[in-house]
């Protein structure tokens, strides 16, 4: 193959071709040997398990529902913010929303 020798490429059209042609070929022959190599990969081993993760975002999920009802009941609604977590708390708001009447 012939080459200029001031900038080192080819210097004819067909020189050119060719060298195009086994650039392609080497392309085909890299990805071939990529596809080949991810289908050879061993199976990825998760850091944590599924069902460790839905389990972290359950307790997470009542973590935030915890402190909104406390930011809920002792900012916003001017309460014992600790009241917010009682039973009869929760008592007393059931029995004002279904009105259940002592007599």
């Amino acid at each position: 193959m012939a080459t200029d020798s001031k900038r080192n490429r080819p210097s004819t059209r067909q020189a050119v071709k060719e060298e195009k042609k086994a650039a392609k070929g080497n392309k085909a022959n890299n990805t071939a040997k990529q596809s080949q190599k991810r289908r050879e990969r061993k199976p990825r081993r998760r850091l944590l398990p599924i069902w460790l993760r839905l389990i972290i975002i359950i307790v997470l999920s009542i973590i935030a529902l915890l402190i909104g009802l406390v930011f809920g009941y002792g900012v916003i609604g001017d309460g014992a913010p600790l009241d917010a977590l009682k039973w009869s708390t929760w008592q007393h708001i059931w029995d004002i929303v279904t009105k259940t009447d002592a007599g």
